[in-house]
């Protein structure tokens, strides 16, 4: 158990002091003593060594421990290694129900993985919480290392113990034949040679201490804020203003809302070309290649109504771009890339006429589109009101109307017409706009319902004159949308982490320190690595003052075999 330590020098040192911070020599040192000298922090006391800790030091000692990270990232990265296993749903476009498709693709063992939650890996509270306890790590164990060897490199002193000088990992005695104060001024030119910023204590003797690349040692610490700054971002992701990576499906001439925005995109126009049989290798010629696909899109921004479920949201158009595959429409951080395409055909909008069966009058037409209707139309001195719309139409198990799903793809629009010589409520009609017998029929069906409950006479009748009042769509264009605005940050994070790790890599931090006592020379000399430079360094500033020695002589472990 480590006590205030007072130093033969007279220092007094704080609990956990290896070094005493004003001379350097051992205060408390389990190895044997001619060894060299653990210089880690220079002998500072850290928190994690408080003796008699308390609740909060104990956590502190817990994230401050390097065994602990190590074992953090081991776990994250086979937490992340699990996901990768199988897709995640995040990865899938409109995915209904997860667990019967990984259940259906991946037998057993997808529902497994989906059970355990696997299959939500990235965005699971436990993985997130280890990535939090991985920043936490970094910054105590940051914070308990750095703040004391920043103290002890900013408080050096240059005259050391002789006991600290002699377990150096490189170390020089000898008796000098000139002047002390001649030779030290020689050697300290030799040492600015190399770069190295040098100071000299005259008083009781001289001593001298030499250093350079002090810088290098903080790389480890601007590495762990990178770090920390990268992990804050990935984290910031979690938060929906921050990032989104979602799909929205157009038709042609449709207008969506893009989900948590306040963002409507029409898809005005989609292209597809195809390479020709001339452009296609021998193996590929006579299949169907996508040469470009292309949406013509229009981002709009909601000014008004946006949320009223009653009227139509004001829209004001911002953007109009082309979207390719890698040409994405880009405002304000919003992205939408070019996904995918499907070539499915669909009704887009209808002009009907509406025909009053008594006289053979039609009025009209008005346009009908199949998604987001307008509720009130006009057809002469008619009014047309939507009552109903079932964009999927389907008959439940008691044969009442329902809707298969959102999708259009077998409206049915439920009016109510009033006008003159009708009464005041008006009569009620069903309209299927996809001409087919089964539709026909149920139409017809359903009218004559209607006309039996007494809600209308037959009177009327919906008709379409020729094909150029019925729009379609050839092709669905998928679009990824995307927000990522912790991205400029994981890069501010992964530069500042590069910057760390080649100050620590590239750099050394190199000191020389040593004293004369009468003409007794005692040369100590430290770094953090490549000991063999600084051996070279040493060896050759001696040998310019007139004291040969080989690199090799001056290594302390190897003297003491």
């Amino acid at each position: 158990m480590f006590q205030n330590t007072k130093c033969e020098c007279g220092h007094q040192n704080p609990t956990g002091t290896v070094l005493c911070e004003a001379c350097g020599n051992p205060l408390v040192d389990d190895l044997p003593p001619d060894s060299p000298l653990e210089m880690r922090y220079d002998g500072a006391a850290r928190r994690s060594q408080k003796q008699n800790p308390d609740l909060i030091d104990r956590v502190w000692n817990f994230f401050s421990s390097v065994k602990v990270a190590v074992w953090l990232i081991v776990i994250t990265l086979i937490g992340a290694a699990l996901g990768t296993i199988y897709p995640q749903e995040s990865s899938f476009v409109n995915l209904d129900d997860p667990a019967q498709y990984y259940k259906d693709t991946y037998g057993t063992w997808g529902m497994i993985y989906h059970f355990l939650g696997l299959s939500r890996t990235y965005e699971s509270w436990w993985f997130i919480g280890l990535l939090v306890m991985i920043g936490t790590s970094l910054v105590i164990c940051s914070l308990d290392r750095v703040l004391p060897l920043y103290k002890a490199l900013s408080k050096q002193q240059v005259r050391k113990h002789l006991n600290f000088l002699r377990r150096q990992q490189t170390v020089y005695e000898t008796t000098l034949q000139t002047e002390p104060a001649e030779w030290v001024e020689k050697f300290a030119r030799e040492l600015k040679r190399k770069r190295y910023r040098v100071w000299i204590d005259r008083k009781d003797g001289m001593a001298l201490l030499a250093e350079k690349n002090r810088f290098s040692r903080w790389g480890p610490y601007i590495n762990h804020i990178g770090l920390i700054v990268f992990l804050l971002a990935v984290l910031a992701r979690a938060v929906p203003a921050w990032h989104m990576d979602k799909y929205v499906s157009l038709d042609e001439g449709q207008i969506k809302q893009i989900p948590d925005t306040p963002y409507y995109v029409k898809n005005e126009k989609f292209t597809v070309e195809f390479y020709s049989d001339d452009e296609l290798p021998e193996r590929l010629k006579g299949t169907l290649r996508p040469k470009l696909y292309e949406t013509k899109a229009t981002l709009y921004t909601c000014t008004a109504d946006c949320d009223d479920p009653v009227k139509d949201p004001v829209l004001v158009p911002v953007k109009q771009h082309n979207i390719q595959v890698n040409s994405p429409l880009s405002y304000k951080g919003l992205k939408l890339y070019q996904y995918n395409y499907e070539e499915r055909i669909r009704l887009i909008s209808v002009k009907p006429m509406l025909v009053d069966k008594t006289n053979n009058r039609s009025y009209g037409p008005f346009e009908l589109p199949m998604t987001d209707p307008p509720l009130t139309y006009k057809a002469g001195p008619y009014t047309l009101k939507l009552s109903d719309v079932y964009p999927d139409f389907g008959l439940d198990e008691q044969n009442r109307p329902m809707t298969k799903s959102r999708d259009p793809n077998n409206p049915a629009f439920v009016f109510v017409v009033t006008g003159p010589g009708l009464a005041a409520g008006g009569e009620m009609y069903i309209y299927f706009p996809m001409p087919s017998a089964e539709n026909k029929k149920l139409q017809d069906q359903l009218n004559e319902s209607f006309r039996k409950l007494g809600s209308n006479s037959g009177r009327f009748a919906f008709e379409v004159n020729g094909m150029e009042n019925v729009s379609f769509s050839q092709y669905t264009s998928t679009l990824n949308v995307r927000v990522d605005r912790a991205m400029p940050y994981i890069w501010v994070g992964a530069a500042i982490s590069m910057i760390g790790l080649v100050m620590g890599f590239y750099w050394q931090h190199r000191r020389i320190w040593l004293r004369i006592d009468g003409r007794a020379l005692t040369l100590g000399a430290h770094t953090n690595k490549n000991t063999y430079g600084i051996r070279a360094e040493v060896a050759a500033a001696l040998g310019r003052t007139g004291i040969a020695v080989e690199p090799k002589a001056l290594d302390n472990r190897r003297n003491k075999r």
